[in-house]
């Protein structure tokens, strides 16, 4: 039988202590025992069941854990208070002082600053180089490598990782291959072709209310249970707990996601159809023009579409902020960061979520001043839209 995530998710079955049909919320920070032996034997990792502090974990935590694995297919997951306080921990658990990581050009700001201004305090080095070129990510790959990092459609540029390929690479190198698969939940399970460890940032689409900020970290048993480790796990010492209460609204929201998707997917088609047609410059893997189209068209599950994210090029920065401000005052979406929401968001990255990355940098990648990114909403009519949209674009003289 295919492997369908939302099926996976619909399957999982919790009652809450006093039958529930929500799991009931773990809001203790710490947990008691009738035994001090058994105190010991948790923390230890020895005693299934039980809690000890949560730090190490919790019931609601694990419970949604439990539900992001199933979704992604690997043996189980840890989720964190951030998106970047999954990523960091996994880098730092898999490199240590020498080691080197290849990684995609185009990947979210606040990882690209990781990776070239905060590892190299440690010793860790990064390549960043163009992932949809196998060639060029495995010439850039040393002995000294670990990591070979990507995102499944980079943030913002939206190039898409040939994961299996990736992974047939990282195979024969021996690395691990690191997957943020944020912009594409359920379309498309990294972990079936191949990566060994995929990362969400949970405050985008799995949570889908812009009210939650939460991370997770899905992979193997032995992985997570290293990064757990209470003597030397980085997400155990460095401490990116999530809240039990977060986690809980989570994973009410999850439940949901399948059909989130499907409509982001559906608007954002329409859109990139039609604005392209109009004669914009438009970025959609959707879009036959894509240069990644085909390989992503048989990445995904066709159920769940091309996703919700879409960028435009107007030609220049003070056009997108022109255009992003009549939007929101037409009550079109908002000007804001982040992505996922049910109404659309629209951001000038190279001034924004990728601001941490050079001009010089963002110049050779392509990421133009007057480029939006833009996170398509669940709008009912989107016919409308496009429509009220149009008419903002003549106004400006755009169209």
């Amino acid at each position: 039988m295919k492997f369908n995530p939302a099926d996976n998710i619909q399957d999982l079955q919790y009652f809450g202590e006093f039958g529930g049909v929500n799991p009931s919320i773990s809001d203790s920070s710490t947990y008691t025992f009738l035994s001090a032996k058994t105190m010991f034997d948790t923390f230890e990792g020895n005693a299934d069941g039980c809690y000890l502090y949560s730090r190490h974990s919790s019931p609601s935590n694990l419970y949604l854990g439990q539900a992001l694995a199933a979704m992604e297919g690997t043996e189980t997951a840890n989720v964190a208070a951030s998106g970047m306080g999954a990523i960091t921990p996994v880098l730092l658990q898999l490199c240590g002082a020498g080691d080197h990581i290849v990684s995609s050009r185009t990947i979210y700001g606040g990882t690209y600053a990781f990776m070239k201004n905060f590892l190299p305090k440690l010793n860790i080095t990064t390549s960043f180089v163009d992932i949809t070129k196998l060639d060029v990510v495995e010439a850039a790959i040393t002995p000294n490598t670990k990591v070979l990092y990507c995102e499944t459609v980079s943030n913002p540029l939206l190039e898409v990782a040939d994961i299996e390929s990736l992974a047939k690479i990282a195979k024969k190198h021996n690395l691990k291959l690191v997957v943020d698969n944020t912009f594409s939940p359920l379309s498309v399970s990294p972990a079936k072709m191949g990566a060994d460890v995929v990362i969400h940032s949970l405050t985008k689409f799995i949570n889908g209310s812009s009210d939650t900020v939460g991370g997770v970290v899905c992979g193997t048993q032995e992985f997570i249970d290293a990064l757990r480790n209470v003597n030397d796990g980085a997400s155990m010492l460095l401490g990116p707990t999530m809240d039990s209460l977060r986690a809980a609204s989570i994973l009410k929201n999850l439940r949901t996601l399948h059909i989130r998707m499907k409509q982001h997917s559906h608007n954002a088609t329409y859109l990139a159809e039609r604005f392209e047609q109009d004669g914009l410059k438009v970025v959609y893997p959707g879009l036959e023009s894509h240069p990644s189209h085909k390989l992503y068209k048989e990445m995904i599950n066709p159920e769940y579409g091309f996703g919700g994210m879409m960028t435009v090029d107007v030609g220049s920065l003070d056009k997108a902020n022109e255009l992003m401000e009549l939007m929101q005052h037409r009550n079109l979406g908002y000007l804001a960061v982040s992505l996922g929401f049910y109404k659309t968001l629209f951001s000038a990255p190279g001034t924004s979520t990728s601001s941490e990355i050079p001009i010089e940098e963002q110049v050779e990648m392509g990421l133009t001043d007057g480029l939006i990114r833009f996170s398509i909403g669940l709008d009912n009519d989107i016919k409308r839209t496009y429509n009220m949209m149009k008419s903002c674009m003549q106004e400006l003289g755009i169209l």
